[in-house]
């Protein structure tokens, strides 16, 4: 039987309007769990496509040494590396933005895995439910002994901690790009007030259809009126995780100049990475959205927020 990633293929209308793309958010190989596609291959499909390059995403370890070893080996595609603030690299942690940013990273994301809003790697799944790969994890580390508390990143207040505030000041210092993670509601609120108070310039609301965070329509014109971009990844709708109708009516909410694509692909199970966003595309055009609306979100602000250039 054909898997899904061997059957859907973007029509050539959606390539063209992805060449020039970021890919903001693919969990490419080596990692700690099975992946599609590894950096070096993701990059040589990128440079066969015309799309411009994509940030290594890992829950566990920064990545930008990977994407520098990467770009070397491929040479015109812009590789980038992240930093997630997971227990694994001691949470809220500033020290770990600063050697991330002198190596070159360019995505911090707060806690994912580890989020206090995330809880589908600690709290024992119901009976036949299917768990994200990190997740799963998540629970084998537990069933040997191996664990961690929630990364916390407000107080009871909902203030930002004080760990947080010097994360934000190092993002801010650096000029990166701060990404929301798994956090909820009124985490993501908190942080993204807080991030602007520090000179936080490119702030992200990762995923936002995501079920841990699930934000409405009104919160996400709230946010992007904050100066927010709202992320709408390909594998949320894909997987049934929201409706693609209901991410197609927030990106009308919040208007597409406040969106951009990206796909949150590596799963082997899925389609490949250098597919997702074209594929992404295609339900767009389907869905009534222009070309340039279309370009806006998947390359005008992919670009800004890889480089903090327009496209």
């Amino acid at each position: 039987m054909c898997s899904k990633a061997t059957t859907l293929q973007p029509s050539d209308r959606a390539r063209n309007l992805v060449q020039g793309a970021y890919d903001l958010h693919v969990h490419t190989g080596p990692d700690i769990m099975p992946r599609s596609v590894t950096d070096v291959e993701l990059a040589r499909q990128c440079l066969r496509w015309g799309q411009a390059g994509f940030v290594i995403k890992s829950h566990y370890i920064p990545t930008a040494e990977r994407a520098a070893l990467t770009r070397s080996v491929v040479p015109g595609v812009n590789v980038l590396g992240a930093v997630t603030l997971n227990a694994a690299i001691g949470g809220m942690n500033a020290l770990a933005i600063e050697i991330a940013a002198r190596e070159g990273a360019r995505i911090v994301w707060l806690p994912t895995v580890d989020a206090v809003n995330e809880t589908a790697g600690r709290v024992p799944p119901a009976p036949g439910a299917k768990l994200p790969f990190w997740a799963r994890f998540q629970h084998e580390l537990r069933a040997q002994g191996v664990t961690s508390e929630p990364v916390r990143v407000v107080d009871e207040a909902n203030h930002a901690l004080p760990e947080t505030r010097a994360v934000l000041q190092a993002v801010a210092r650096h000029n990166l790009v701060l990404a929301t993670g798994h956090l909820g509601r009124d985490e993501i609120f908190a942080v993204v007030d807080a991030a602007l108070e520090e000179g936080v310039r490119f702030i992200v609301i990762t995923h936002p259809e995501f079920p841990s965070e699930n934000l409405s329509a009104e919160d996400q014109i709230a946010l992007a009126r904050r100066g927010a971009f709202l992320e709408r990844c390909f594998t949320t709708a894909y997987t049934g995780k929201v409706s693609w109708q209901q991410m197609f009516d927030n990106i009308r909410a919040a208007g597409p100049r406040h969106s951009f694509l990206s796909t949150d692909l590596g799963q082997p199970d899925n389609p490949s990475p250098e597919d997702g966003l074209a594929l992404m595309v295609d339900q767009l055009l389907g869905a009534g959205f222009s070309e340039e609306e279309i370009r806006v979100m998947a390359v005008t602000n992919t670009v800004r927020l890889a480089t903090g250039q327009d496209a």
